[in-house]
């Protein structure tokens, strides 16, 4: 890449960096790095769950659900997104975590790309 162009498919590129494709965490200079946004494409099996809570969030997210059944806990309720194109965003701030019920995608959008966050 040396025209500010970058043409790639998220499966193959997610796979370097835990599925986070545009963030700070990219090298300066690639059409990629980001201090404004972070995008990850999310390919999750069934019964997948993240290891533990996120808490103390720094950043707004947005999260997509493409296909399969997706669960995003919050301290007070629990959202299920299970038809495609179902979202759900929250603040700096929100405690979650997050369940696959069903082999899922989904597309996660977080701002803004702040550095000293390990990529998760």
């Amino acid at each position: 890449m040396t025209d500010g162009i970058y043409v790639g498919n998220a499966d193959p590129d997610a796979l370097a960096d835990r599925g986070w494709l545009l963030g700070h965490f990219k090298p300066e200079g690639d059409a990629r790095h980001s201090t404004d946004v972070e995008i990850k494409w999310g390919r999750h099996p069934q019964g997948d769950r993240r290891a533990a809570w996120v808490r103390g969030e720094e950043r707004t997210a947005l999260l997509v659900l493409i296909s399969g059944c997706f669960h995003m806990e919050f301290p007070q309720r629990t959202v299920v997104l299970d038809k495609q194109g179902d979202y759900v965003v929250w603040g700096r701030g929100v405690d979650h975590n997050w369940l696959a019920a069903e082999e899922s995608v989904v597309l996660t959008v977080r701002w803004p790309s702040i550095a000293g966050y390990a990529v998760p």
